[in-house]
């Protein structure tokens, strides 16, 4: 069954490369498409808009000819990818007799299924796909890490060998990390749109702040929770609820950072570009709490390396 799981996740990534290359290459003539109508001076209207995928009507205009295909199979693929790398999870899962994130591999390939689940959950909604290439290059990064590390199943270190609360603790930090690299993707297509929508092949900055905040609104209280529940396991592994362990601090940083957007977003002089810019700190603060116990001392520095 080992080999199984290794198999799904071996294809699973392979699919989420080609499912990157088709979103930058899906993005990039959209760009081109646009500029196209533009010079041609017809309007946009003409050419119309599906959830964020651009069709040709008129039937002159290459550059726009087929990239909705493209799109859709690049979702496809984003599909597949999804179902196939939690497939390997899952088979884990049954091997192990719990959660599959005991180590950074199998964290790495989970963190990379919540940023793919998180896009996906968020995309049925609000028209992003043209910045699809954000969250999967997260993902791929992260797939690529996971492929450096050793597959091979060990015996949980002493402070983890607790399988429900490491089941649910480190579920919680899957599904908070996914969601807010959705956020982060949001928050970077704001950047380079701006308030004047200086981009019409990207969605709007009104969609991108709006996804962004769901992103948060869905992340934030689950990533308290994570905290919460890592707090209650500190006590009965180490005796105390709270020490300021490097990884410990980092995560409570990172949480206070997207209370202070949640709080700022809410204020006329902070929202819009400053929200967005704290929204790039604060996933860089969740991958400095992911990758920080490689680097730091404590009672969280391990990994299965």
């Amino acid at each position: 069954m080992a080999t199984l799981s290794q198999y799904l996740f071996v294809m699973g990534a392979l699919l989420l490369s080609f499912a990157f290359v088709l979103g930058v290459a899906h993005t990039a003539l959209l760009a081109a498409g646009r500029r196209a109508v533009a010079a041609s001076g017809m309007s946009l209207a003409t050419v119309g808009t599906t959830a964020g995928d651009v069709t040709s009507r008129s039937g002159g205009l290459p550059p726009l000819a087929g990239v909705a295909t493209l799109a859709g199979i690049g979702h496809g693929l984003t599909w597949a990818s999804f179902l196939l790398m939690a497939g390997s999870l899952l088979v884990r899962a049954v091997i192990v007799e719990r959660g599959p994130w005991g180590n950074m591999y199998e964290f790495s390939i989970a963190f990379a299924v919540g940023i793919l689940g998180g896009y996906l959950f968020l995309q049925r909604r609000y028209p992003i796909r043209s910045i699809a290439f954000l969250p999967l290059g997260v993902a791929l990064f992260l797939v690529g890490y996971a492929s450096t590390l050793p597959a091979t199943i060990e015996p949980l270190v002493p402070a983890l060998d607790n399988p429900p609360l490491l089941t649910v603790h480190v579920a919680m930090a899957m599904i908070a990390y996914g969601v807010l690299a959705v956020s982060f993707a949001a928050a970077i297509g704001y950047l380079l749109q701006g308030e004047a929508d200086r981009f019409d092949w990207l969605p709007g900055h009104k969609v991108l702040d709006e996804v962004a905040y769901r992103s948060v609104v869905i992340g934030f209280p689950i990533f308290a929770t994570m905290l919460i529940l890592g707090s209650y396991w500190a006590s009965i592994a180490w005796g105390r609820y709270w020490g300021w362990d490097p990884k410990e601090t980092s995560a409570l940083v990172t949480w206070l950072i997207y209370a202070l957007y949640l709080h700022m977003r809410s204020r006329k002089d902070w929202a819009g570009r400053p929200s967005a810019l704290i929204l790039v700190i604060g996933f860089g603060a969740v991958l400095f709490t992911y990758f920080g116990n490689l680097f730091f001392s404590g009672l969280h520095a391990y990994s299965g390396l």
